[in-house]
């Protein structure tokens, strides 16, 4: 294991359940049923594994302007964080879902904005677990003690204001995450207010997986940005600032290092108009 790693396999996790450096994090959520996921973690999880969920734990209060999923607060988190037994610097922070990591790359990006690298994915989620036929549970693990410092990172993190005032420059590439149809304005199911982000460039998040939920290879993560690799800064968005993560996971395993997340995204974006 080491701090490029991006992602462990079922038999990996597995083979180390028991590790006491090791906090295994369960992010299954619906954004159509936000009680959902955590009913589905209550009667099965991975052994051992604690819930996040993302409207209450890995997001703050909706506001007038932030987005539909405004990150959370600082402080706030590194408490939720501390008390599941999340060492900074030490512990290896395994987030999973069942949504070709559209919630655990949130938690995964949220960790390395709060300085801590030590944080991977499981590939193929809940599902490639229990297809694999490893132990599940309804057993909620009790509270571990942990020290969480954190220290943001702000060059990974862009807002309204610095969107508005770089998008168009040369060195910049805007990159909308969500569907084509909604990145056209054809659908919007959620938004008030249909389209992208001017002068954005569309690489919907799905398409870093396989239909079973499988991370592609990282040479096919490199293939997919190849248009894109050598630009200097590329902000990426979605809707509201979940699946973005998902985008800024594949352009790490295509070992591009310059992506910055606007964490309101478009949600954001059309509160200003």
């Amino acid at each position: 294991m080491n701090n490029t790693q991006i992602a462990v396999s079922p038999a990996w996790l597995f083979a180390h359940l028991n590790d006491p450096d090791i906090v295994i994090v369960d992010c299954r959520f619906s954004l159509a049923h936000p009680q959902l996921g955590k009913q589905q973690y209550q009667a099965t999880h991975i052994q051992g594994s604690y819930y996040l969920d993302l409207n209450l734990d890995l997001s703050s209060p909706v506001g007038q302007h932030g987005g539909r999923h405004p990150l959370p607060n600082v402080h706030d988190f590194a408490e939720k964080l501390a008390a599941i037994g999340v060492n900074s610097q030490k512990t290896l922070v395994v987030a999973y879902d069942d949504s070709r990591f559209a919630f655990a790359s949130r938690l995964w990006w949220l960790l390395r904005y709060l300085g801590h690298q030590q944080v991977v994915v499981l590939d193929g989620g809940f599902t490639a677990w229990q297809q694999a036929g490893y132990p599940v549970t309804d057993i909620i693990p009790q509270p571990r003690p942990g020290q969480f410092e954190p220290m943001v990172n702000p060059d990974l993190l862009v807002n309204y204001e610095t969107v508005k005032t770089r998008k168009d420059l040369p060195t910049v590439t805007l990159v909308d995450s969500r569907e084509g149809d909604r990145y056209r304005g054809e659908r919007e199911p959620i938004d008030k207010i249909a389209g992208h982000i001017p002068g954005a460039v569309n690489y919907p998040w799905l398409e870093i997986t396989d239909s079973s939920g499988y991370l592609l290879s990282p040479s096919q993560q490199r293939q997919r940005w190849d248009k894109l690799a050598t630009s200097p800064e590329i902000i990426v968005y979605c809707g509201s600032g979940v699946t973005a993560c998902v985008n800024l996971l594949s352009l790490e395993l295509a070992n591009i290092h310059t992506g910055k997340l606007y964490a309101g995204s478009w949600s954001d974006w059309i509160s200003y108009d």
